[in-house]
């Protein structure tokens, strides 16, 4: 009697804890297009783009694979990077309106201060804008 019992409590188990372990595999991935041209990538909404000016857009949910699982076949959600902060495009400086600062890209503040705005390197110094720590961004 007590091994029918500990056979079906085994039987159960393995039929339960698979279907466990793949739910656990994938987490969704949200995308947003910031207003400031910055993009947002997370698992949440909230909070998206904040200190960015709001969200713009919205791209495409997908999901992401745990390390681990095994790759599936997924389409691009829009060509979104995984950082905010990199959507100035080429050519273009990150320049902090309050302080008058510009950041390069790649710089830890390039499209993260509060205030700011994407410009060329030229516009920004003409603006009176000087470079974050003296580092002029093209020589």
């Amino acid at each position: 009697m007590m091994q029918n019992l500990l056979l079906s409590i085994a039987l159960v188990a393995g039929l339960i804890l698979p279907v466990g372990a793949t739910r656990a595999q994938s987490t969704p991935t949200v995308t947003a297009t910031c207003k400031d041209g910055s993009a947002f990538t997370g698992t949440k909404r909230s909070g998206a783009c904040r200190g960015h000016g709001g969200v713009q857009s919205w791209g495409e949910t997908s999901t992401a694979i745990s390390p681990g699982a095994a790759p599936t076949p997924s389409t691009s959600t829009t060509g979104q990077q995984t950082t905010p902060g990199t959507g100035g495009g080429a050519g273009k400086v990150w320049v902090n309106t309050v302080s008058k600062v510009y950041h390069c890209p790649g710089d830890r503040w390039y499209g993260k201060t509060k205030h700011g705005s994407y410009m060329s390197e030229a516009q920004a110094q003409a603006q009176g804008a000087r470079p974050d720590h003296g580092k002029a961004c093209t020589s």
